[in-house]
């Protein structure tokens, strides 16, 4: 993937600021070095963890939680390393697999593991993303805690017969006889840069359809490991959904010490009053963007909304707040037509059709491939949120 960006030679991305729109030009091989950029209001340095420009959006940690101990600062995938040397440590059935997870994964979220644990515990599997899957459901209806890794979300599809008609179906098929709850598929997911076609797709919408399973996805390092714990604990086969973009890019601190998040529990993470905004992974730092620059232009109150687990999702929370605004945009990164987000305004119709005051508004991804360099294009920047949540407004 490296290889090809510095092939390519010249990508042209798009980056805005709150006055103007302009061009960069990024070289291949400094890719890496330039998409990923201290914003201007942490270009001091220092210990303080500040917000971070990251492609598109600004990475804002969440607030240092005290409540669970002695905090370390991490990025992305070390909450995800820390969650996962928690539950080896306490679960002496637990076991990590995965192609080249051994070594530590291409990005790097089980460096350590195996020479830590053994490797009858953290292990590499051949290249076959369905056997990894039914390898996993196995494992799991024996009893035992199965944390697999599917190097990719744009890889999972050749599992995706294991896990919606294996795995979301095996406690109901047998009246809960046997089960494989205790299995927990990590991948990989959503835009990174410059993934193109099969290295920047968000393909929750795929498994929502199905009872039996749950599907999360976090927005920073603290929501990570706290919500990956609760996946492996949970006792119905989970997808946790990493954004690869803030692998790196997003750091802050992080208990050392195990903690657990609610799945299926939404979390208001900004009250307003005009205007919810609803998004997860990504995109919920770009609605965050757009809640500021609404503020700001329009003198419009948002209530910003992180979703969390888009299975089973948390539709008390969304309504509560719709009532209250009235007005409702959700964004996130996969195409329109199918995408989760028609799930959302569906069920807010439904339950609060005589308290909109405008349309429901999905500002998502084009119902296209992927693409390579106009991926600035595809995606659903804040440019795109702010410019719907202003119709909204003016209905």
């Amino acid at each position: 993937m490296a290889a090809a960006a510095a092939t390519a030679g010249r990508l042209l991305t798009l980056c805005g600021t709150a006055s103007e729109v302009r061009w960069l030009r990024l070289r291949g091989a400094g890719l890496s070095r330039t998409f990923l950029q201290l914003s201007s209001a942490g270009a001091g340095g220092g210990n303080a963890i500040q917000g971070r420009q990251v492609s598109h959006f600004i990475f804002q940690p969440d607030p240092e939680c005290q409540e669970y101990g002695q905090t370390q600062k991490m990025n992305l995938f070390q909450s995800i390393t820390s969650a996962l040397d928690n539950s080896l440590a306490k679960d002496p059935t637990a076991v990590i697999f995965g192609e080249d997870v051994a070594f530590g994964g291409v990005f790097r979220c089980t460096v350590g593991l195996r020479d830590k644990y053994g490797k009858d515990r953290v292990f590499n599997t051949p290249l076959c993303e369905q056997g990894i899957v039914g390898f996993g459901i196995g494992i799991a209806v024996t009893g035992a805690t199965a944390i697999a890794e599917i190097q990719f979300a744009d890889y999972i599809f050749p599992a995706f017969d294991q896990i919606v008609n294996e795995a979301a179906k095996y406690r109901y098929r047998s009246g809960d006889l046997f089960n494989c709850g205790s299995l927990t598929i990590r991948a990989p997911w959503g835009c990174v840069g410059h993934g193109a076609l099969y290295h920047s797709q968000s393909p929750e919408a795929f498994f929502a359809h199905c009872p039996g399973i749950k599907v999360v996805v976090p927005r920073s390092p603290f929501q990570a490991k706290g919500l990956l714990l609760s996946c492996i604990e949970d006792k119905n086969p989970c997808i946790f959904f990493e954004p690869k973009i803030l692998y790196r890019a997003a750091v802050q601190q992080v208990p050392v010490e195990p903690y657990y998040i609610p799945l299926s529990q939404a979390e208001v993470i900004q009250e307003g009053s005009d205007v919810t905004l609803v998004a997860w992974g990504t995109q919920v730092h770009v609605i965050r963007e757009v809640a500021s620059m609404a503020q700001e232009k329009l003198g419009v109150s948002c209530e910003v909304i992180d979703l969390r687990t888009i299975i089973p999702w948390d539709v008390d929370t969304v309504c509560k707040s719709v009532i209250k605004t009235g007005r409702l945009l959700i964004s996130h990164e996969a195409p329109l037509t199918g995408g989760f987000a028609s799930e959302i305004s569906s069920t807010v119709q439904e339950e609060c059709f005589l308290n909109l005051e405008a349309p429901i508004s999905r500002v998502c991804g084009y119902d296209t491939p992927f693409p390579h360099i106009f991926e600035p294009f595809y995606i659903p920047d804040k440019w795109k949120c702010y410019d719907a949540l202003r119709k909204m407004i003016n209905y």
